[in-house]
């Protein structure tokens, strides 16, 4: 499956942003998927993560209340609503495709990687 993050951009603190993530397979529903990010100088991290059918979501901590992940399978994508930003969440965004929810928080289990799109948080 081929995956197309968008819906970057420049944002002050406190601002929302929409990413969405479109998957080229009809067969969207086989995966399970997930966001993650990269802030400069720092590791990739879980950001949230959604079942196959939209059944259960998972959050890291520190976005828990201000984020909200979904999918349409209908449409073939992946949302990431970011609302109340910081300027710590300023990152590249990635969206991944995974075979299992297992393992929800761990990159190794997304085979299926989107190039990313950059959210800016001002203060």
């Amino acid at each position: 499956v081929q995956l197309q993050a968008s819906g970057g951009g420049l944002v002050p603190a406190g601002g929302s942003l929409r990413l969405s993530c479109a998957a080229s397979k009809r067969t969207f529903t086989s995966y399970h998927m997930g966001w993650f990010r990269q802030a400069p100088g720092k590791e990739r991290e879980f950001v949230a993560a959604i079942t196959w059918d939209g059944g259960s979501t998972y959050y890291k901590e520190s976005v828990k209340g201000r984020f909200t992940i979904s999918r349409h399978n209908v449409k073939n994508t992946v949302s990431l609503q970011l609302n109340s930003l910081k300027p710590e969440d300023t990152a590249v965004y990635y969206c991944a495709a995974a075979y299992s929810a297992s393992a929800y928080q761990i990159q190794s289990s997304y085979f299926f990687w989107g190039q990313g799109t950059e959210v800016t948080v001002s203060s």
